[in-house]
């Protein structure tokens, strides 16, 4: 079993920056490929940026250039850098993670933390 606990949400301004955590209570932590997602209100739950178990990362076109993913195996942790920050980021954040032993069939949820960008 994994568990995931997000940290960092927040308000922000336009064009501001947040670091988002996510630390995983788990010994598995290597073999977990992480990925970070969205839900804004009223809309289906969106990914915004993967990093693998090798450290190799993707990040979706909405966030590219703004947004990077980044993972520590000696903290359990993964990172999601935020900056120029938009209102269209405004969204609950998820962090997910699935393990490549069962080919990412056992996967885990955080609770969320939400994230609002407005002047």
């Amino acid at each position: 079993q994994v568990q995931l606990v997000e940290s960092g949400g927040g308000s922000v301004q336009p064009g501001g920056s947040l670091r988002l955590s996510c630390k995983a209570s788990t010994g598995i932590f290597a073999f977990l490929v992480m990925r970070w997602y969205r839900q804004a209100p009223g809309k289906t739950r969106e990914v915004v940026a993967t990093v693998n178990a090798g450290g190799g990362t993707n990040v979706e076109d909405s966030v590219k250039g703004r947004f990077t993913i980044s993972r520590d195996n000696s903290k359990s942790t993964v990172y999601l850098q935020m900056n120029s920050l938009e209102p269209d980021d405004t969204a609950v954040y998820f962090c997910n993670a699935a393990d490549i032993r069962t080919a990412l069939r056992d996967n885990y949820w955080g609770q969320g933390t939400q994230v609002t960008v407005s002047s």
